[in-house]
């Protein structure tokens, strides 16, 4: 699948400010900083690895609904189960 410039951009931005926050994660564990602070941000962290996914996906949606051909390469039910694996 290839994204549009502007959309890899997009994600590959979003990836990368998840791996500072999960190397700043690491951090704070050897550091021993407090749990709330950890989980605090381990959460923001899956939510930028999520946001990095629907980014992905509703992109390339188009891209992997219609193959070369313009027929369809993804059923509904496929596509369904492509979006649940991001939940």
């Amino acid at each position: 699948m290839q994204l549009e410039e502007q959309a890899a951009k997009d994600v590959v931005h979003r990836l990368r400010r998840a791996r500072g926050q999960i190397d700043g994660i690491v951090t704070m564990i050897e550091e021993g900083r407090s749990c709330k602070d950890i989980v605090t941000q381990l959460a923001a962290a899956s939510r930028a690895l999520d946001r990095a996914g629907f980014k992905l996906v509703a992109s390339g949606l188009k891209q992997c609904m219609l193959g070369e051909g313009g027929e369809s390469e993804m059923t509904t039910d496929e596509l369904e189960k492509l979006f649940l694996s991001l939940a």
